[in-house]
This record gives structure tokens, C-alpha cells and sequence, in this order.
């Protein structure tokens, strides 16, 4: 009789055992099915779309290496000489929602600005996925050089949250003047991890943005940009992502920012100074 107790909540044991396992795999077969949904956040154009800040701003359209149709919108520098920057946007919205950065950014540098949608997203054609993020950039660059006739040492990579493993891809496959990323993550499992940290994420998602294996690889001046307060990306990604970079480097770190759209006086100041002592051959500032 004595016994009987013990084997009677042994199997109580290991009957909660057993559940807690299922559920722990029904929520990583949810989470892994559901992968593209949660990391792309797309907005179609006919949900929204925006009219540009800056009415120079020209709808313009590239294909993809699969032929996939991306929408972007240019904005002309102040001269050929004052080159473009390329924008990757993160995993919200659309390119239009980008309409105040681009005209921040044509103020700040003189540059022309480059806004593209990722595939899915806005008017670009097909549907998100890391490969399409590079494909799309690698187009945008594309017209870039070939259309505008931009030089390759004139065109600045602009990375936003997850655009910033497009940009980060880029700077280390393409020449450019220069790297800039605002809340970069070194990984997206590694962002994936702070908010699931229960999960084994970092084996089981396909969609990986290894930017930290990448950034040295760069050979160009990168300038970072992280809020300490940010939630969605953690302060330290970019911590780490600076210390593996290559000089010449710097980082702007902003007390009590989160993981929001950037007001133009907390950094752009930085960046034009930063760009101007690196650069190959300085540009001076827009209007």
C-alpha cells in the first residue's frame, strides 16, 4: 500500500510532463508556420499610401533578379555630385509611410533618396522573404548606378531596423560610401530570442539577418544609431555590431529613445559631420 501513492503521482508527473512537452510543440509549429507573419508587417497600397512630403518626389519602378516589379520613390540631390542614399526600410508599413526620413535626409546631406518597398509590401510585387529584402535592394542599387548614374563611392546605405540586413548585405557585397544603421539587430533570432526567450528560436528560424557574421566584412565608414530605451531591439545589438565593425566608425547613443522613428536633430547632425570627415571626397550639408 505504501507504494501506491508514489506511483500514483509519478504518474501525475508524468502525465504533466507529456502536456507541457505538447503544448511547448504546438507553440513552436504555431510560431514556426506563422514565421513570414510575424517578422514582415506589410501595408498594401490600397490600405495606405501616402502622397510624398517633398513634391520632387517621382514614383519610379525596378524589377528584381526573379522579376519580381518593386516600387520605389526618388527624390533628386541638389546636384549629381551629392550622390543618394538608399533607404531599407524595417518591417512595417510601407515606402510611403518614409516620406518625412526621405525629406529629412535630402535636407541634412543634399543627397538624392531612394525609398523601395520589399516584395509584398506597398506596390512591389510577390511576397516577403529575407532573399526578396536583398533582391529588392540589389535593384534599388542597381538603379541607382544605372539609371541616375549615381557613382558607387557617392551612394550611402541606410538601414532601419530590419532593413538594416539589406543594407548591412549590401555594404558587404557592393561598393559605397558609407554604412548607416538605426537599431540594427546582430541577428534576427537573437531579437527573436529577447522576446521569446523560452523558444529555441535561434535553430529553428528560417529567416535569419546575420548582420553580426557580416559587418566585418564592410569595408566602408558605418555610423550606428540605437536609443537605450528601445524594447523591440535591444540597446546591446548594436553595442555588439560596433565593436565587430571595421573603423572608421561611431555611435550615437540616445537616452530614453525607443524603437521609433528618429527626430532628424538627434542624429542627422552627427551623420552629415561623421560623412563629411570619412568620406573620400566631402560634400557639403543641404540647405
Amino acid at each position: 500500500m505504501s507504494g501506491t501513492p508514489r506511483r500514483s503521482l509519478w504518474r501525475r508527473a508524468r502525465r504533466w510532463a507529456v502536456l507541457l512537452l505538447i503544448t511547448s510543440l504546438g507553440i513552436v509549429a504555431v510560431l514556426w508556420s506563422l514565421e513570414r507573419r510575424l517578422v514582415f508587417v506589410p501595408t498594401s497600397a490600397q490600405e495606405e499610401w501616402l502622397e510624398p512630403e517633398d513634391r520632387r518626389t517621382q514614383d519610379v519602378w525596378f524589377h528584381s533578379a526573379d522579376g519580381s516589379k518593386i516600387a520605389g520613390r526618388w527624390l533628386p540631390p541638389e546636384t549629381p555630385q551629392h550622390g543618394a542614399v538608399l533607404v531599407a526600410n524595417g518591417n512595417g508599413g510601407n515606402l510611403t509611410h518614409r516620406g518625412g526620413l526621405a525629406a529629412d535626409l535630402r535636407r541634412a546631406t543634399g543627397a538624392g533618396v531612394l525609398l523601395f518597398d520589399y516584395p509584398g509590401y506597398g506596390k512591389s510585387e510577390g511576397a516577403p522573404s529575407e532573399s526578396g529584402c536583398y533582391a529588392a535592394g540589389e535593384a534599388a542599387y542597381k538603379w541607382l548606378t544605372d539609371e541616375r548614374t549615381i557613382s558607387t563611392d557617392r551612394i550611402i546605405l541606410y538601414g532601419e531596423s530590419l532593413g538594416g540586413g539589406t543594407a548591412v548585405e549590401l555594404a558587404a557585397t557592393r561598393e559605397h560610401r558609407a554604412l548607416v544603421l538605426i537599431y540594427t539587430f546582430t541577428s534576427l533570432p537573437d531579437a527573436a530570442k529577447h522576446r521569446f526567450p523560452f523558444l529555441p528560436v535561434k535553430t529553428l528560424m528560417r529567416t535569419r539577418f546575420d548582420n553580426l557574421s557580416k559587418i566585418a566584412k564592410c569595408p566602408r565608414p558605418v555610423f550606428f544609431v540605437h536609443g537605450r530605451a528601445d524594447r523591440v531591439v535591444p540597446f546591446d545589438h548594436s553595442e555588439r555590431l560596433y565593436a565587430a565593425a571595421n573603423e572608421p566608425k561611431e555611435f550615437v547613443r540616445l537616452d530614453g529613445i525607443g524603437h521609433t522613428r528618429l527626430p532628424a536633430e538627434l542624429y542627422l547632425p552627427a551623420l552629415v559631420s561623421f560623412l563629411n570627415r570619412h568620406a573620400p571626397r566631402p560634400v557639403p550639408a543641404g540647405e
